[in-house]
């Protein structure tokens, strides 16, 4: 993933400043076992996870490329499990290991199609057959503010909806159908529109959507 993909500096020097707002549809998780196994990606200084733990949750963990986000989040949870993901998108965890996924704010801070297909096909191995991916996200915007700086950024970086932040991080917003793209190795469950305030205080137009990781055909045998 390169620098810009990850944008390390940034997320380190927010790491004490940023508050991270969307919210969790907890509905959606009725049905997942309270022992599932739940990864955080790019989980912050996991405020995410703190609800996942209020609603009887108990085995967490997130990741994140910020060394600066998982010492807050450290500091915040001792108890939880955190790892800086020092080549991101990779994981640790095996294939077919992990229940349930939450990427929350994350392809926003990911500028390019190929740095988040490789996210997403990364997540789509760990996840076990029939897993979920709870996704929540930021669409295109259509207040002025917002058009202004796609079209001021759009010849810069080559994707409209790319835009640089007044504070020095480089975000992308998102048309519906990219999403529709890039989860087309998901059976799409449910979608729901939200409001969210973004880390810089304005308010967005938020999309989140639970998709599942096909069930495979051949279920391999049980020992």
């Amino acid at each position: 993933m390169s620098d810009l993909d990850s944008q390390t500096a940034y997320w380190d020097a927010a790491a004490t400043t940023k508050r991270f707002t969307h919210p969790l549809h907890t509905p959606w998780l009725d049905n997942v076992e309270r022992s599932a196994a739940i990864l955080d990606y790019g989980c912050g200084y996991g405020r995410t996870l703190d609800s996942l733990e209020q609603q009887g949750f108990d085995n967490l963990s997130g990741v994140d490329t910020s060394p600066g986000m998982i010492a807050r989040a450290r500091s915040l949870h001792p108890a939880m499990r955190f790892a800086v993901l020092d080549t991101p998108p990779a994981l640790a965890c095996p294939d077919a290991s992990i229940d349930v996924v939450v990427l929350f704010a994350v392809l926003t801070c990911i500028p390019s199609d190929d740095a988040q297909r490789l996210l997403i096909g990364e997540l789509h191995r760990v996840l076990k057959p029939g897993a979920l991916l709870y996704l929540s996200d930021l669409p295109l915007q259509d207040d002025q503010r917002n058009r202004d700086r796609y079209a001021r950024f759009a010849e810069s970086y080559g994707t409209f909806g790319v835009f640089e932040t007044g504070d020095g991080a480089v975000c992308r917003h998102h048309p519906s159908d990219w999403f529709t793209s890039l989860l087309a190795g998901f059976e799409t469950i449910d979608t729901r529109r939200t409001t969210v305030n973004t880390m810089n205080g304005n308010t967005s137009a938020g999309l989140q959507i639970l998709a599942r990781k096909p069930a495979s055909r051949l279920q391999a045998p049980t020992c």
